[in-house]
């Protein structure tokens, strides 16, 4: 098995390129600018159709999950938490397309915890101030280094749980394939085909199982990795405005 990062999809010299994973990421972005455009195109006071009462109830549990965690003053979150849950679980939910999953690529994950980090500490700061946010980061003064490192340990936990978990998830899911290969060679063999793996065309093992495993890995895994970052994401938040409702 090849384990091997994000590929080139767009060369434009010789030393910078565009990876698959931005590419993949523009796919989700359209994809849901999209369903955004559908979903609240000619709203009405009172809702008329099945579109805009999907519209309204995917709002309503975003600001039921926000009031719960963080209280109901604080819908001001809303609109990040519910980006960013969508793009996690469409980067996720992506591979089931035959794409790599966007949650596969450390730079993503990378990228989604820095700006999670930068949200907590827009919140800290507005909260308690400029100086209460410093005064924290030096309470008391001798544990001042551990409570920065404790600050960087933030996006770095949550970058690295997101990809770990996923890239396991992708990691299994190619294992467990590669070897339906070789038990739809030993089953071959056993009625006398006589195939190896290299010269067998057709893996009548491998039908329908890859997309059970799929399922699984891409969608299931990646439900609950999603739901377990913007839960991280709000329970942060929630500590840095100690609790103000």
């Amino acid at each position: 098995m090849n384990v091997t990062g994000p590929k080139k999809a767009i060369q434009i010299t010789e030393d910078i390129f565009i990876s698959e994973s931005l590419v993949t990421g523009w796919l989700i972005i359209i994809f849901l600018l999209i369903v955004v455009l559908i979903l609240t195109h000619d709203l009405k006071k009172i809702p008329t159709t099945k579109r805009q009462a999907a519209a309204e109830f995917l709002v309503n549990a975003v600001h039921g999950l926000v009031d719960e965690n963080l209280g109901p003053g604080n819908r001001i979150f809303s609109p990040y938490i519910a980006a960013l849950a969508a793009f996690i679980w469409c980067g996720a939910l992506i591979g089931t397309l035959g794409f790599r999953p966007m949650d596969v690529d450390i730079s993503v994950t990378g990228t989604w915890a820095v700006m999670t980090f930068v949200m907590i500490t827009y919140a800290n700061i507005k909260s308690n101030k400029l100086s209460g946010y410093l005064k924290g980061l030096a309470t008391p003064l001798p544990m001042t280094p551990m409570n920065i490192l404790s600050e960087i340990a933030t996006p770095v936990s949550l970058a690295l749980r997101l990809f770990a978990n996923v890239a396991a998830g992708m990691l299994i899911f190619q294992v467990l394939y590669g070897g339906l290969v070789s038990a739809s060679v030993s089953l071959y063999n056993a009625i006398g085909l006589n195939v190896t793996a290299e010269n067998s065309y057709f893996n009548i093992l491998q039908v329908g199982v890859p997309a059970l495993l799929s399922f699984y890995f891409d969608f299931f895994a990646g439900t609950i990795q999603t739901f377990v970052f913007i839960s991280l994401t709000m329970a942060y938040i929630s500590n840095a405005r100690g609790g103000e409702e």
